[in-house]
């Protein structure tokens, strides 16, 4: 059976749209499977009837009723005889398209995407609101930040909601008022601030924005692209304060923090 993925689109309303080309008509009873790639876990899904000799098909698989549970998902299309695992030609990697999907208020977050061999699969997470980061500079012994509202279900507009950045280490908070609207986010904090508020001079600060109408403050990190463990491959230019080293980096978890000292 030839079949390649030529586009593959999770929708704003978590269906999986794929658009194929193929060699011969998908025969009655093809099924869809999905096998998770840590449990082996399998959903299957019915395709249809077949249709006429054409060079292209169609699908779309509605993903909330398959009860798929966080992590990956990879795809495979069944006849009567042995799945062939589905190739794909589709990157996956759209941050338009990612950014409007992350405008919605989401529980679990689905996205289509190509693996480094070339086939088709899902990744799974479990979504809630996040502050994520799309730029970080220092400049004039200030930490800058700004990047996009997800998760929340807030509108991008031009609508401006009262915010504050809240810089925490330990027992010891530093805040300052934030700019939001819509979704879009931009705050700079004094770095002398920090170092006044820790003797030391030495500690992990943790960034988290707090955004009126919001039920909590809202962590800051960078999950909606297609980089993962930023810790070793996001590397910001470090800084210096009076002499005292300080660099963002990311956790293992991909959240933002700020190492102050040595």
């Amino acid at each position: 059976m030839g079949v390649v993925v030529t586009d593959a689109e999770v929708t704003l309303a978590d269906v999986l749209s794929l658009r194929m080309a193929i060699d011969e008509p998908l025969a009655a009873g093809t099924q869809l499977v999905l096998r998770h790639r840590g449990s082996g876990v399998e959903r299957r899904v019915m395709l249809g009837t077949p249709g006429r000799r054409a060079r292209e098909a169609s699908v779309a698989v509605s993903l909330a009723p398959l009860s798929l549970v966080p992590g990956r998902w990879d795809a495979y299309l069944q006849e009567n005889g042995p799945r062939t695992r589905m190739r794909s030609v589709d990157p996956g990697f759209s941050l338009d398209r990612l950014d409007a999907y992350a405008l919605g208020r989401r529980t679990m977050a689905y996205r289509a995407y190509r693996t480094l061999n070339g086939f088709l699969a899902i990744k799974i997470s479990e979504a809630g609101p996040v502050a994520d980061v799309r730029a970080v500079w220092f400049r004039e012994g200030r930490f800058e930040v700004t990047g996009l509202l997800a998760y929340t279900g807030l509108d991008d507009d031009d609508r401006h909601h009262p915010a504050r950045l809240a810089l925490r280490h330990s027992d010891t908070t530093v805040t300052v008022l934030a700019t939001v609207q819509g979704v879009r986010f931009h705050a700079a904090l004094s770095l002398v601030d920090v170092l006044a508020a820790t003797p030391d001079a030495a500690g992990v600060w943790e960034p988290s924005l707090e955004v009126d109408g919001l039920d909590r403050p809202l962590p800051l990190g960078a999950s909606l692209d297609d980089v993962e463990g930023k810790r070793r491959r996001v590397h910001y230019p470090a800084t210096r304060v009076d002499g005292v080293p300080i660099k963002p980096s990311y956790t293992a978890n991909d959240q933002l923090q700020l190492e102050v000292g040595a």
